[in-house]
């Protein structure tokens, strides 16, 4: 965490003990049971914040995971008499189960799709809620639920009742901050910023998006076992779409991810109606006003633009990067004295149609360990849906695809990326608020993140640690050191693109793919990325016995001059098929490829 990150949560911390004190000192009843409720919003918000901040999904179902958690513990009292302590198992878990339930059909929608499904799982809930009048007590709900009682003994109203809330608020918080804040938050990001691009690199969308949805509902569960608790009554009004509402305006006036946002954001839009009710019948008005120019003053939220004006006020000096360690040694192919004689990647008979266009169109070809394989054609010719299809974006329509000798037909994007395929992309694709360092290093623990291994992790991460290191080397071996500790986002495009490949390489894969890595650079930036990429693919190089292992690459590029020195053989298609194959000299001559995407005075050019 950063100085001014420190300084932030001190004055927030600072300021929430004071308002406490005060409310403490000088509050009525009224007011400690307002400031309780905002403290139950606050776990509410805290979990929202896994699934609309951290992955990123407009989901419109906390409301209903929170009336779930309130029913289940108000029915556990009223009807057996097991009381909040011994229930709060039960809340967390039913609306648990029911965000899994939910997941299998509608976690893989995008956008408002998603947000719609949930919204309608919701409705549905408070149907089953309004007509089950023997459990739930239909529309008029159910009455006379007793107060909080932990570990056998009742908690009073007021300042007691206070405490208990804003301490398993503290708790919840806590586990929040350690889930999201080393590789996992850094994953997260990721997958918010490019979904497709995350999986490139091994990352499991699906199982990130599904852990982020199941601990929403976990915190939103106990979040509504406090509730009823606390109101002591439970109705249909608590599964209604304004809980929904509220939850969401939370994360946006207090920041969608900052766990102090959800704390700020909670006090705030439940504590405001409260300090206009002097203005009397105009009180919401003002209310609805504030939270709008909140809106669109502060659209990273109240305390992300807190954090804006300490670093334009407070610049901090740049720390220091971490040291270089060189990554371990690479699973590879076996050690052969010509890389040459090693076929990593085959493909066989390959298809693929969008509709009625036919992208590929029984292709074939094949690429050693430490060869330079160039893919070139005219725009349309199929050369990015075979890369797509390569590495699990796209399914093929017919044909095999083999890597090390096994078939990687239809396995996921995220389980090619590990298994030693990486790749790069037409557009660079960069988290560009994180910092060049952390953009490669999670790359370095795509495969191993986890909800165990973030609660496991020691305050000073040691995976983080040393997957920055390891980051720092890549990043030097392709002239981007001196960039590590900037955002991405304000790299020039050459620097982004090395970047990009360091990102790739920290997978330590056999075979990568580059998808016009010269596009945008001058010829003094191609120069030094094509001798760079010669050393990725032949370490070795100019060694006596070749004993280091290269990895492969293929290159899509339009720019012969570049990849023509570069690549050891070439391919061109056309229309979906292979209609060249060979060196460079030998592709470039053929009179099909000449005349399909070179022209002849490209093709006569020295």
């Amino acid at each position: 965490m950063t100085g001014r990150a420190n300084l932030l949560n001190a004055i927030l911390l600072a300021a929430g003990i004071a308002y406490f004190t005060y409310a403490l000192g000088f509050g009525s009843g009224y007011t400690l049971r307002v400031l309780s409720v905002a403290g139950i919003y606050a776990l509410l918000a805290i979990g929202y914040q896994f699934i609309f901040g951290q992955a990123g999904a407009l989901a419109l179902s906390q409301g209903t995971f929170m009336g779930l958690g309130a029913y289940v513990s108000g029915i556990l009292d009223t009807h057996w008499n097991i009381p909040f302590g011994a229930s709060i198992a039960a809340s967390i878990l039913v609306p648990v189960l029911l965000a899994f339930l939910v997941a299998i059909p509608v976690l893989h929608l995008k956008t408002h799709y998603f947000a719609l499904a949930t919204l309608i799982i919701g409705q549905i809930v408070l149907l089953v809620a309004t007509e089950w009048e023997s459990v739930t007590g239909g529309a008029n709900g159910i009455g006379g639920v007793s107060g909080l009682v932990m570990f056998g003994q009742a908690i009073r109203p007021g300042w007691p009742s206070l405490a208990l809330v804003w301490g398993l608020v503290a708790i919840g918080a806590a586990i929040a901050w350690q889930i999201t804040r080393g590789l996992l938050g850094s994953g997260f990001a990721m997958m918010r910023a490019n979904e497709v691009t995350a999986r490139a690199i091994g990352i499991d969308t699906d199982r990130l998006r599904l852990m982020a949805f199941l601990l929403s509902a976990a915190y939103a569960g106990l979040a509504g076992a406090l509730y009823v608790h606390t109101i002591r009554v439970v109705s249909p009004d608590v599964l209604g779409f304004p809980v929904m509402v509220t939850s969401l305006t939370i994360a946006v006036i207090g920041g969608r991810l900052p766990i102090a946002g959800a704390l700020l954001g909670a006090v705030l839009v439940i504590e405001l109606p409260e300090w206009f009710r002097f203005l009397r019948d105009y009180y919401l008005l003002a209310y609805g006003v504030i939270l709008l120019l909140a809106v669109i003053l502060m659209p990273e939220g109240a305390v992300g633009a807190a954090q804006r004006l300490l670093a334009r006020w407070l610049p901090a000096p740049p720390p220091a990067p971490p040291p270089r360690r060189a990554l371990p040694a690479q699973a590879a192919a076996p050690a052969s004295p010509n890389l040459l004689d090693i076929t990593l990647l085959e493909i066989t008979g390959l298809s693929r149609r969008f509709g009625g266009v036919r992208a590929l169109d029984d292709v074939a070809l094949s690429l050693a360990s430490g060869e330079v394989l160039g893919l070139i054609g005219p725009n349309g010719s199929g050369k990015t849906t075979l890369l797509n299809v390569v590495t699990g974006i796209y399914r093929p329509d017919a044909g095999q695809v083999r890597f090390a000798g096994a078939s990687i037909t239809g396995q996921t994007t995220h389980a090619i990326a590990r298994a030693g395929i990486a790749r790069t992309f037409q557009t660079v694709s960069l988290v560009e608020e994180m910092d060049v360092l952390d953009n490669v290093a999670i790359a370095r623990a795509g495969g191993a993140l986890g909800l165990r291994a973030a609660l496991a992790t020691k305050p000073r991460d040691p995976a983080l640690r040393l997957a920055r290191e390891e980051a720092m080397d890549l990043l030097a071996r392709l002239g981007a050191a001196e960039y590590a500790l900037h955002p991405a986002g304000s790299l020039p495009y050459g620097v982004r693109r090395r970047v990009e490949i360091a990102r790739t390489l920290a997978l330590r894969p056999l075979l990568v793919l580059l998808d016009e890595p010269a596009a945008g650079l001058n010829e003094t930036e191609q120069a030094d990325l094509a001798e760079r990429l010669r050393a990725i693919a032949r370490p070795g190089r100019g060694h006596q016995g070749g004993a280091h292992q290269g990895v492969a690459l293929l290159v899509i590029e339009h720019n012969m001059p570049f990849l023509a020195p570069l690549a050891d053989r070439m391919v061109c298609l056309d229309h979906g098929r292979v209609i060249a194959s060979g060196t460079p000299a030998e592709v470039q001559r053929h009179p099909l490829v000449i005349e399909a995407y070179l022209g002849r005075q490209a093709a006569s050019a020295p």
